[in-house]
């Protein structure tokens, strides 16, 4: 609970933290690997000028290529998972940056690859994969570069690329270390005149408490620290821009929402289709503001109150519960993936379950080939804290089958199919619990708990989108952006997608886009809410039983980049292109509306 005291990490049980030794023994060890990896870097460059000659040469420097990135992967995730789980520890705040440092050697040292393959040309490929048996395997990945291939530059123009990538990606880490290990919140002050610490992994249980007070003086110390470094943080955002921009332009892209979704062969109608259901459905949210002031009894609903308890007793769910009902939630994925699911979460210490001092933010699902699908949250006993373990797991799941069943060269999946993968899980366990657990406080707090989450991904997430692509705009049409601005137009968006039960703080709301590090990775946040509303229409499609329903999904996620996102999605049994998964969400939205009316009298 948030008033009870936040352990220090090293006071924490071995068994609720992440399993890091089984990725290295030591971290003397992981220092050992990045020398290794470097030392290995000729062994790659060895290849360069020599691909043209022959395929089996070009098999074996493939070959060498994934191997070296695959060890890279793991390094890097090591770095980050020691990093992220205690930033107040100084031996690990340098372990993110030292391995990006390696991973762009690596980089470098491959950016001669595809240019050279551009050489060769598509046709002589296709011609040598029927003369190495070995090629066969990267059918997909030609097939994708040379759809790619106008934005190729030079092996000199992408030598320089792949050297931007480790400064480039400093400008996330600096928002990361000022918001995370920085900032020093003042404490929330409840209608007792108690004081409550306010940090970033009690926040969002405070906004869940019923004190009023204690929640407007959490979001007041909260938003009030990132207005005092406003300035800093919208330069520092408006550079990421201004970076991306550069490597979009670099690549001959038209702007940054192009570019970022050509990478995933997504045309941009499917980002603007979704902005305009959204905003189509907008009275949707409307009506479930309405609901919810009048549920407490408010004149009118603050961004404070969104997570505010309709009733006064509130479910215990343990960590081990919240397994078990998340395991009897995806009963019908089959047998053996609960087994795999029940045995990571609770033997093979997949998750790094609890809070502790210095831990970051939220929560994460993390992992590389060949090591275990890591889940990084701060864990409290309640509903919340199930379905956040339930959505990260459903990342888990997808990284553990895909790893299972793909070559390196697909091991990974795109942000847009994550996403649907992870709110399959909250969907299929939602369902289960309403289904099976009657009680009716018990079925207004999970209903609550849904809103919440939809509240982030279907409301929050698009006007986060809005908001991304017109700063983007702003900045590619040569415009400043200063923070005065960007809170402007956040407080004129949120405004848009409240409406009149909920009272816009233009200065506090308007800050609202420095406290989503999603901004950080170009066009990314849309992808929740497009993921959502792919989610709900296969736990629907399973749910009512369509035949193959299951084995459709599984082969989705089995599929990892051995396809384009849309194909794989399309394999599962929905159709993103279409507004209709979006349409359909909002009726799952607006049924939930219903029922929460309902349930509350």
């Amino acid at each position: 609970m948030v008033d009870q005291k936040v352990l220090a990490r090293k006071e924490l049980p071995i068994e609720s933290t992440w399993n890091a030794e089984s990725v290295y023994a030591s971290a003397a060890a992981w220092e050992a690997e990045l020398k290794a990896i470097q030392a290995a870097l000729p062994g790659l460059t060895r290849f360069q000028g020599h691909l043209k000659e022959n395929p089996t040469l070009l098999a074996e420097a493939l070959a060498a290529q994934d191997e070296l990135r695959r060890r890279t992967d793991i390094a890097v995730m090591y770095g980050v998972m020691c990093y992220s789980v205690d930033k107040t520890n100084q031996s690990t705040a340098s372990m993110p940056g030292v391995a990006q440092g390696v991973m762009s050697q690596v980089l470098a040292g491959a950016s001669f690859i595809e240019p050279e393959l551009i050489a060769i040309g598509e046709k002589a490929i296709q011609e040598w994969m029927d003369r190495e048996a070995k090629l066969k395997t990267y059918a997909q990945y030609f097939d994708d570069l040379f759809r790619k291939q106008a934005h190729i530059r030079s092996t000199e123009v992408e030598e320089l690329l792949g050297m931007v990538a480790d400064p480039f990606s400093n400008v996330e880490n600096t928002a990361s270390m000022l918001t995370d290990a920085d900032f020093k919140f003042s404490p929330a002050t409840d209608s007792q005149q108690n004081k409550i610490e306010v940090f970033q992994g009690s926040y969002q249980h405070i906004l869940d408490m019923p004190d009023r007070t204690a929640r407007r003086s959490a979001w007041e110390s909260y938003t009030g620290i990132y207005l005092a470094f406003k300035n800093t943080l919208a330069n520092n955002l408006t550079t990421s821009i201004k970076q991306n921009t550069f490597k979009a332009r670099a690549r001959r892209h038209a702007s940054t929402l192009e570019a970022s979704l050509f990478e995933l062969n997504i045309p941009v109608e499917v980002f603007y289709a979704l902005i305009d259901t959204f905003r189509k459905y907008l009275p949707t949210w409307h009506r479930y503001f309405a609901v919810r002031r009048k549920a407490l009894g408010v004149e009118q609903l603050n961004p404070y109150d969104m997570w505010a308890p309709l009733t006064t007793q509130r479910p215990q769910v343990p960590y081990r519960q919240a397994v078990e009902w998340i395991c009897q939630g995806l009963a019908p994925m089959g047998e053996e993936y609960v087994k795999v699911l029940r045995q990571g979460c609770l033997q093979d210490r997949w998750v790094d379950i609890y809070p502790n001092q210095g831990k970051t933010a939220g929560a994460f699902s993390y992992g590389a080939m060949g090591t275990l699908p890591f889940v990084v949250m701060s864990y409290n006993d309640d509903l919340a804290g199930l379905s956040t373990l339930a959505h990260e797991l459903g990342h888990s799941m997808h990284s553990y089958l895909t790893w299972k069943h793909q070559p390196y060269i697909y091991s990974s999946y795109s942000l847009f199919v994550a996403e649907t993968a992870s709110n399959f899980h909250q969907a299929m366990v939602r369902a289960y619990l309403l289904e099976n657990e009657h009680e009716a406080n018990f079925q207004i707090c999970l209903i609550e708990e849904a809103m919440a989450n939809f509240y982030r991904y279907f409301l929050i997430m698009p006007t986060l989108a809005r908001f991304e692509l017109e700063t983007h705009q702003r900045i590619e049409r040569g415009e400043g952006l200063s923070a005065d601005e960007m809170n402007r137009l956040m407080a004129d968006l949120f405004q848009e997608a409240y409406g009149e039960a909920v009272q816009v703080d233009r200065e506090r709301v308007g800050i609202t886009w420095a406290t989503f590090g999603h901004l950080y990775t170009d066009y990314y946040v849309f992808q929740y809410a497009t993921g959502i509303s792919g989610a709900h229409t296969l736990s629907k499609r399973i749910l009512s039983g369509v035949e193959g329903g299951v084995g459709d999904y599984l082969s989705f996620l089995r599929a990892g980049n051995s396809m384009y996102p849309l194909d794989a999605l399309k394999i599962a049994g929905v159709d993103l292109t279409s507004p209709k998964p979006v349409e359909e969400t909002f009726s799952v939205l607006s049924g939930m509306v219903d029922r929460l009316e309902e349930l509350l009298g």
